[in-house]
């Protein structure tokens, strides 16, 4: 079977774009992000694309254009969004190390709120927005202490991970939140991890949260909104991923008929299934005890497996020639961890196309030269149109900001 992104054969992209590419389905898109418009219609929630999954401006303009709010972890993620037509009124700006000059240069935007995730990240920003003589909209970020049952290093809400205030600690922050005069307590928020195919710890986190809003409403800390960040897992494999209408129904009756409003974060739920990864087979290489097949793309360009031992699905473009096979799918990276498969079974040889499936997020973003290697281009497909929205970085464009000097 030919495989295809919409109307177009994958084939026909690489010929067109040449390989390691990234092929983005509109279409899929859209309908990720109108699963979530759906399933939390009743709550009219503000949905923030995390634009650290896959910060393509052209993709950052398509939900913009849907309607979103986004959520951001830097102040060059604020700079893609407004570049791509997004508005900061609509921005949420979470992350650990936000930088004076980044806190500046958001409150300037208008941004619509600050998740804070330590005491001395109040104190300056509070300085901050004092000197601009602005109060700045804060949202506490909550460690809820729960289990998101997910790989560690992309677990986000347990004690021991460096994100957000202690549970045990929330109440004394808000408190002194309150007092700050250049700050404006506008909602609470927590995040427990990426890639949860269980329901029970996203409702879990919203329980303790709730129950956290109740104290400080009790000591006249009113907020205006929740925030349960994102984490909804994908497919890659055969991973039974959250129903988002049960977690919507979840979520409404445990707010009931208290007045908040409701954001949530989503990232790899919007883009990762939306996204794929073309790469050309280079060699076929039979060793004694084990067999390798070596293609254009690389950990630079897919660092999830070698970072997380993730898995993706690996196929032929067109319909192979080879019998199928054992081999590990390696790169040209001079590591022993550059592999995007181990001991997968492939029908492949030298000049085949392999499309790697669930790319759109944590692909592209998390993209590097090492090596020297190039960036791979992006192209998004809409029915039978493709469009370029990276192209393909030149070696002159990746050595421009140095030089060589004695």
């Amino acid at each position: 079977m030919t495989l295809r992104c919409e109307n177009l054969s994958y084939t026909e992209l690489a010929e067109r774009y040449g390989t390691p590419l990234y092929v983005y389905s509109q279409s899929a898109l859209d309908e990720a992000f109108a699963a979530y418009q759906t399933a939390f219609a009743a709550l009219n929630p503000l949905i923030c694309y995390a634009v650290k999954a896959n910060g393509n401006l052209s993709l950052i303009r398509r939900f913009a254009e849907l309607g979103s709010g986004f959520d951001i972890v830097s102040g060059g993620e604020l700079a893609r969004v407004l570049a791509a037509g997004g508005s900061a009124a609509k921005t949420i700006f979470s992350g650990v190390g936000k930088s004076a000059a980044e806190m500046e240069y958001a409150l300037k935007a208008g941004i619509k709120c600050f998740n804070v995730e330590s005491l001395p990240e109040l104190e300056r920003l509070n300085g901050i927005a004092g000197r601009l003589n602005t109060r700045a909209p804060v949202s506490l970020r909550i460690n809820p202490d729960v289990d998101a049952q997910t790989h560690p290093y992309i677990s986000t809400g347990l004690k021991a991970n460096k994100f957000g205030i202690a549970m045990r600690d929330a109440e004394a922050a808000y408190a002194r939140a309150a007092e700050l005069p250049h700050l404006r307590i506008v909602g609470i928020d927590c995040h427990i991890g990426s890639q949860l195919i269980r329901l029970d710890p996203l409702i879990e986190a919203c329980e303790r949260i709730l129950a956290l809003a109740d104290r400080l409403a009790a000591q006249g800390i009113e907020l205006q909104h929740i925030d349960l960040g994102g984490g909804v897992g994908i497919v890659y494999r055969d991973e039974d991923t959250p129903d988002l209408s049960a977690y919507a129904a979840a979520v409404q009756k445990l707010i009931g008929s208290r007045p908040l409003g409701l954001i949530l974060e989503p990232g790899r739920s919007l883009v990762g299934n939306a996204g794929d990864l073309l790469t050309r087979v280079e060699y076929v290489k039979r060793n004694e005890d084990k067999n390798f097949v070596i293609v254009d793309a690389a950990m630079n360009d897919l660092m999830r497996p070698a970072l997380y031992q993730a898995y993706h699905r690996i196929e032929p473009a067109e319909p192979p020639a080879a019998a199928p096979f054992t081999a590990d799918i390696v790169g040209p990276v001079c590591e022993t961890g550059d592999f995007l498969a181990k001991d997968r079974r492939i029908a492949a040889q030298a000049g085949d196309l392999l499309v790697v499936r669930g790319a759109g997020a944590y692909a592209a973003s998390m993209a590097g030269n090492y090596n020297a290697r190039r960036r791979a281009a992006e192209v998004l497909v809409s029915g039978s149109q493709a469009r370029l929205v990276r192209r393909r970085e030149t070696v002159e464009e990746m050595l421009a900001n140095e030089q060589a000097c004695l």
